[in-house]
C-alpha cells in the first residue's frame, strides 16, 4: 500500500524536478542559441531554437568592439584573490566558532543574518567613503576587499556546519599525542575539511566573478573594468542591445563557472568519504 502510494509521489517529485531544470536551463540554452544566429536571424519574427545559418561573427564582433579578455583578467584576479583571502579567514575562525559554542557563536551567526538580509543600495555609500579614505577607490584591490568582506559572512556560516561534522574525538586524539591547537587544525581538521573549503572557495569566486554594482560604483578607469561591466557597453545610449555580441559575450563570461562546477563537482561529493576514511 504504501509502495503505491510512493510511486506516484516520487513521480511527481522527479516530474517538478525536471520543470525546474527546463526553468533554469531555458535561459542559458536561448543564450547560446543566440549567440550564433546572424544578423538576419535575430531579427526575425519567427526566431528558431537552432540557428540556421550559425555564425562566429558575433564573436568576432564582440572581441573587436570591447577589451574582453583584459576586462576577464580582472575579474579573475578580483575573485581568485577574493576567494582565497575569504576561506583563509573564514577556516580558522569556523574552528573557532563551532568547538566554543557560547554568545561569540550566536552573535557572529546573527551577524551572517543580518549581513546578508543588508541591499547593496544601503551600504555602497558609507562603502564608498570608508575606501575613499583609504586610497582604494578606482582600484583592483579595493574591490577585491570589498568582495572579501561581501563573502566572508557566508563563507564562514559554510565552513562552520562543516567543522561541526567533524568528530570531536579525532582531536581528542590528537591532543593526547601531543598536537596544539594550530597543528590539530592543520593536520586533522584541515584535510576533513577540504570539500567544504572547496565549495566555499567555488561560492565566493562565483560571487565575485558575477557580480556587477560594487564594480560599477568603484571602478571608474576603463583598463580596470571587470567583465559583468564591460559587458553593459553592448548596451546603446537608448537601451537598444547589440543582441549578437552581447550573447556571445555573455556566453562566454559564464564559461569559467560551469567549467570550474563540472571539474570539481566529484571532489565536492567524494570528498567527505575520502577524507573520513584514517589511514
Amino acid at each position: 500500500m504504501n509502495t503505491r502510494t510512493g510511486r506516484p509521489a516520487r513521480a511527481a517529485q522527479y516530474l517538478a524536478l525536471a520543470a525546474y531544470l527546463v526553468f533554469l536551463a531555458f535561459p542559458f540554452l536561448w543564450l547560446v542559441s543566440t549567440a550564433f544566429k546572424p544578423p538576419r536571424e535575430l531579427s526575425s519574427l519567427h526566431p528558431t531554437w537552432i540557428p540556421k545559418d550559425p555564425t562566429l561573427g558575433n564573436f568576432r564582433q564582440a572581441f573587436a568592439e570591447q577589451p574582453l579578455l583584459h576586462a576577464a583578467l580582472n575579474s579573475l584576479v578580483a575573485a581568485v584573490c577574493a576567494a582565497m583571502v575569504a576561506v583563509a579567514l573564514a577556516t580558522p575562525t569556523a574552528f573557532v566558532l563551532a568547538r566554543r559554542r557560547g554568545r561569540l557563536s550566536t552573535a557572529a551567526t546573527g551577524w551572517v543574518v543580518v549581513s546578508q538580509a543588508f541591499p547593496f543600495v544601503l551600504v555602497i555609500i558609507p562603502l564608498f567613503l570608508v575606501l575613499k579614505n583609504l586610497h582604494l577607490i578606482n582600484s583592483v584591490p579595493g574591490l577585491i576587499l570589498v568582495y572579501v568582506v561581501w563573502s566572508l559572512p557566508f563563507a564562514l556560516w559554510m565552513l562552520t556546519g562543516y567543522v561541526r561534522a567533524v568528530p570531536r574525538e579525532l582531536e581528542e586524539a590528537a591532543a593526547m599525542d601531543g598536537a596544539g591547537r594550530l597543528r590539530t587544525l592543520v593536520s586533522v581538521v584541515a584535510p576533513l575539511l577540504a570539500p567544504g573549503i572547496v565549495a566555499t572557495a567555488l561560492f565566493s569566486f562565483i560571487t565575485a566573478w558575477n557580480e556587477f554594482f560594487f564594480a560599477l560604483v568603484l571602478l571608474k578607469s576603463p583598463d580596470r573594468q571587470t567583465l559583468p561591466v564591460v559587458l553593459t557597453h553592448f548596451l546603446g545610449a537608448e537601451g537598444a542591445a547589440d543582441l549578437g555580441p552581447l550573447a556571445a559575450a555573455a556566453f562566454l563570461a559564464t564559461l569559467p563557472s560551469l567549467v570550474i562546477f563540472s571539474v570539481i563537482q566529484k571532489r565536492i561529493a567524494g570528498g567527505m568519504l575520502a577524507g573520513a576514511v584514517k589511514s
